[in-house]
């Protein structure tokens, strides 16, 4: 990250913040965070007002005092009274595609944007003659990033995306002008309008939707790994019928403490085979100036999750080490936060291998992944099918129903050869299929 978007202030010059409390909305390329502030102090000044866009890291968006301290001398305080305004670069440096997998090891601080923070004794300096701010401050006011997407829930989104439904076209009911679930349900498309007069000219048949940040990002990433990531990929079937057997007896006698899922029980058997296979379990970087292969001791399994705004693929961490109970509660809550935006960067930042899962759509038999760098692997999860293999009886040949699952991994081939790609899918289809080494 570069640069970000100032959201909703929540506080006003004047107001006596406490630590942990809620400064401002800041938007991110993956996600609109909270700014928290640390210390005790006083909102003397606020220099970026919301709705300001690609405000570069670094730069001062307020001034803070000591509480107690005035902060009327601070009325005519300018940006250029606390350094100035630093552009964002016009191209991010190649590391800063790796950004949603992989955090910085610059050692900076974490916070989209700094404070300016001052004492009592700081002596605000003269106000500028009224012509130069007049010139100064003659540029637009951009919207707010809240405005830049539609004001709705995350459910009213979710529901506009699955029926369609534009929400620049809604306008809300709800708190602030929020767009609710209500919204969506009573919306009725515009009747179309009489034919159009004779040799009048036609309108546009396409509507021209903005790229946000975060797909902006996305596109980077997914062309960088491309044609960076020279991929390859290996398919087997899996044989699920022992793993739901286990699933639905684990899920009766939890008496509603867990609900475990097929895709619980497919990370952890991602953890086992990257443990087998290490090679997988691999990233190539560059470090110092020298090309290394950088083996990682855990496994920190991405799992992929469909959002109203775009992918993202929060983090389980140490899936070796956990159990399957652990593994379920994570997901649903890291699931949950994305889609409501609401994952710190850390929790999406790292990881050393991805999994995909397209099965809760049973028109998808099977399909590919692309490999979310620097990470060397990937695995896309079909749907689950009934298939009739041959069975012998004691009345001669017949047929049982075996439920199946078709994945598909995708592998670095600068990290992880042919043949080690093929040895984990071995090893995964050896553990999914005798599901009980799971609990071990």
């Amino acid at each position: 990250m570069t640069a970000g978007n100032i959201g909703t202030w929540q506080k006003k010059a004047g107001d006596t913040i406490a630590p942990g409390d809620v400064l401002v909305e800041i938007e991110t390329d993956k996600a609109q965070m909270d700014f928290e502030f640390q210390e005790d102090g006083v909102l003397a000044k606020i220099l970026k007002e919301a709705g300001e866009k690609d405000v570069a890291v670094g730069n001062p968006i307020a001034v803070m005092i000591e509480e107690g301290a005035d902060v009327a001398p601070f009325e005519s305080f300018t940006l250029e009274d606390a350094g100035g305004e630093k552009a964002p670069p016009k191209e991010a440096p190649k590391e800063e595609a790796l950004e949603s997998s992989e955090p910085s090891d610059s050692g900076s601080q974490t916070s989209p944007s700094t404070l300016d923070k001052s004492t009592s004794k700081a002596e605000p300096k003269s106000e500028a003659p009224e012509e130069c701010q007049e010139a100064e401050s003659s540029g637009g006011r951009l919207q707010t990033s809240l405005d830049r997407e539609p004001n709705a829930s995350p459910l009213a989104k979710a529901m506009a995306l699955d029926k369609g439904v534009p929400l620049k076209a809604i306008k809300g009911t709800g708190p602030n002008g929020r767009i609710t679930k209500q919204d969506i349900e009573k919306y009725q498309p515009p009747s179309s309008s009489a034919p159009a007069a004779s040799g009048a000219t036609a309108a546009p048949s396409y509507e021209d939707i903005p790229a946000s940040s975060m797909r902006k990002t996305i596109a980077n990433r997914l062309v960088q790994s491309m044609n960076q990531n020279p991929h390859y990929f290996v398919s087997t079937t899996l044989s699920v019928t022992k793993l739901l057997k286990l699933r639905q007896a684990l899920n009766a006698s939890a008496d509603g403490k867990y609900k475990l899922s097929v895709n619980d029980f497919l990370v952890k058997a991602c953890a086992v085979a990257c443990k087998k296979v290490p090679a997988v379990n691999s990233s190539w970087r560059e470090v110092g100036g020298q090309t290394v292969i950088r083996q990682h001791n855990t496994v920190d399994v991405s799992v992929a999750v469909a959002t109203p705004i775009g992918l993202m693929t929060p983090i389980v961490r140490g899936v070796d080490g956990l159990g399957l109970q652990s593994i379920s509660a994570q997901i649903k809550d890291l699931g949950k936060r994305a889609r409501d935006g609401k994952l710190k960067p850390e929790e999406y930042q790292g990881g050393t291998f991805t999994i995909s899962n397209m099965g809760m759509n049973a028109a998808v038999e099977r399909f590919t992944a692309v490999i979310n760098p620097p990470q060397a692997g990937i695995l896309a999860v079909g749907t689950t099918r009934k298939v009739a293999i041959p069975a012998e009886g004691e009345e001669g040949t017949g047929v049982d129903w075996d439920d199946q699952i078709v994945v598909t991994g995708s592998f670095d081939h600068k990290v992880v050869d042919g043949a080690v790609g093929g040895e984990w899918i071995r090893e995964l289809k050896k553990v999914v299929e005798n599901p009980l080494e799971l609990m071990l």
